[in-house]
């Protein structure tokens, strides 16, 4: 962490504009002196430059005041996705700033070891493309399935091969030279949407992550919920409760059950439902029916302003409507409803988030942020 002294924040020199010292002074309430030195300690270590002096200001009134700003490349940050078809990768400055990305296709039957090897090398090709060293990563934030334990070890990961057990932070780690941070990919993508997507302004949400399986992620008071043990939001498992049909038979309009991962099945499906036919009529309606059972349980228990629906099936544009309807029926105060604005980015943008949080929280001593655990 950087020692910025009592008061000050390296976050206060970043939300201004090139502030002076006496700008400074004002918000820390530090006298003149500590402020200074606090500054210039923060030059040294390259976090901090003067800023260019206005010279018609230098004209008028002599010798300006000296100003200064926060180098948001003075440091990156990754965000990882790692999922059952691809693994992807956003690069970004100290600031958020997405700087580039990419991504590499992975078989939904890969076992860990292969698709580790794919992040590996997406994110090789992003900073090699990019043109940013390994060593100038402040932080990495990684968003999985499965039930994440405050390690980055997955307790319970059902959805991609050799997943349960796995010490997903250790093996990552090991490729990084900073702190890696772990997180279920639904919460991930709740963080996503409330920092610069469909949830953006409201604290209380609640991200589905659609699918014949879905998960979801919440905040609470603008705060991501985990659950005791990271296991909050995970009503995939609903049906286990005495539903009538197990959720790979729900979308298959053929009596054979489809893959759970298998979203070309799942498009196909929508689409033929979109084109008027009967049978796949039935079957996304059979699907809407389980997503409001799943979403109302979570509406019912966290009372949220908004629920944003999301995730890698296609044509989730049609499940808005019926859901609304259907969450007005059954809930004593129906939230919004809406349809993700990120879409497959949101995974990798949350976990990006997480990183740059974890960088407010220890490099800036920035209290308060959205993903840091209790």
């Amino acid at each position: 962490m950087v020692e910025s002294g009592p008061g000050f924040h390296v976050a206060q020199l970043r939300a201004a504009d090139s502030p002076t010292l006496t700008h400074l002074v004002e918000v820390t309430g530090l006298s003149r002196p500590t402020v200074e030195g606090v500054v210039e300690g923060l030059i040294e270590t390259g976090l901090v430059a003067e800023a260019p002096a206005d010279e018609g200001a230098a004209r008028r009134q002599g010798r300006p005041a000296r100003r200064f700003r926060f180098r948001t490349e003075a440091g990156h940050l990754l965000g990882i996705e790692i999922g059952p078809h691809r693994v992807a990768a956003l690069l970004s400055d100290l600031g958020g700033r997405v700087l580039g990305s990419a991504q590499r296709a992975v078989e939904e039957t890969a076992p860990a070891d292969e698709r580790l090897e794919k992040v590996r090398a997406a994110v090789a090709e992003l900073l090699r493309r990019v043109g940013v060293a390994r060593s100038s990563l402040r932080a990495v934030g990684v968003g999985s399935p499965g039930i994440v334990e405050a390690d980055g070890t997955v307790r319970l990961g059902t959805a991609l091969p050799d997943w349960t057990g796995l010490p997903l932070g250790d093996r990552l780690r090991r490729s990084f030279r900073c702190p890696v941070l772990v997180e279920n990919d639904a919460n991930t993508a709740a963080v996503a949407e409330h920092w610069k997507g469909a949830a953006a302004g409201s604290d209380d949400i609640v991200f589905v992550l659609a699918g014949l399986s879905p998960g979801a992620g919440a905040l609470i008071g603008g705060r991501l919920h985990r659950g005791f043990g990271g296991a909050a939001g995970e009503i995939g498992a609903l049906h286990l409760l005495g539903r009538e049909a197990t959720p790979e038979k729900l979308l298959s309009t053929t009596g054979q059950p489809l893959h759970p991962l298998d979203e070309a099945q799942v498009a196909r499906v929508f689409a033929l439902a979109r084109e008027g036919d009967a049978r796949a009529r039935d079957a996304m309606d059979r699907f809407i029916r389980r997503l409001v059972h799943d979403v109302a349980a979570l509406v019912l228990a966290l009372d949220p302003e908004l629920v944003v629906v999301g995730g890698w099936a296609a044509g989730l544009d049609d499940v808005l409507e019926p859901l609304r309807a259907e969450l007005a029926r059954y809930c004593l105060r129906p939230p919004q409803v809406a349809l993700s604005v990120l879409g497959e980015a949101a995974v990798a943008t949350g976990a990006l988030r997480l990183a740059l949080d974890h960088v407010e929280g220890e490099l800036f001593a920035v209290e308060g942020t959205v993903t840091a655990r209790r």
